[in-house]
């Protein structure tokens, strides 16, 4: 079988034991692992480092591989602030963070992203870095959410807008694949912020908030 480009970049790279925990933990606990790719994955720290965030704000934990990528990328200081819908992965989570070393700069909120987003701007956060890997349908609100809490020059990634190729099938037209070219759309037209689609793996989508 013919290795694909991203195969062989991941293989460049020595295996993570944090990282490998969080996959070890979903298997044993019968759940699917659907983390972040290990390329964006490493992509997101980059950024997160780069760009000098503090505050970082993930829209779905699963068990924490996001999580911990996150967090790698903030200063001692930093804090990342996490919305998960299952308690049990929220758990996971945090459980694999605290492993990794990181646990104290994480806060979980549990229960419907939306209830918590509304939660978080009434409480007055704000974020530089935003990370949306949650249910598809609702990813054009996130946008908008985020974008209420964001700082100006903040950078926004979100996961999985190729939908295993469902996105660019004419043939398919669930609300999720419709919400996810919606989505895809305003990232690049919108002129509230700058906006690129990377294609490998299943797509990543990063905007950067205007002043």
């Amino acid at each position: 079988m013919e290795m694909t480009p991203e195969a062989y970049f991941d293989g460049l790279y020595e295996s993570d034991a944090d990282l490998d925990r969080v996959a070890d933990r979903l298997r044993e606990a019968g759940m699917r692992d659907i983390s972040v790719a290990a390329g964006y994955g490493r992509l997101l720290t980059f950024l997160v480092a780069a760009s000098g965030a503090t505050r970082a704000l993930e829209i779905g934990a699963l068990g924490g591989y996001s999580g911990i990528c996150l967090a790698r990328g903030l200063p001692a200081s930093g804090r990342l602030v996490s919305l998960e819908l299952k308690s049990e992965f929220a758990e996971m989570a945090q459980a694999n963070l605290t492993a990794a070393g990181l646990g104290d700069k994480a806060e979980y909120l549990v229960g419907e992203a939306s209830t918590n987003l509304v939660k978080l701007k009434e409480r007055g956060d704000t974020f530089d870095f935003f990370f949306i890997d949650a249910d598809k349908e609702n990813y054009p609100y996130y946008l908008e959410a985020c974008l209420e809490l964001a700082n100006p020059g903040a950078i926004i990634a979100a996961d999985n807008t190729l939908l295993r190729g469902r996105t660019i099938d004419e043939k398919k037209q669930g609300p999720s694949v419709r919400a996810l070219r919606q989505f895809n759309l305003t990232i690049a037209r919108d002129s509230r912020f700058q906006g690129v689609h990377l294609p490998a793996f299943d797509g990543l989508a990063l905007v950067r908030v205007k002043a």
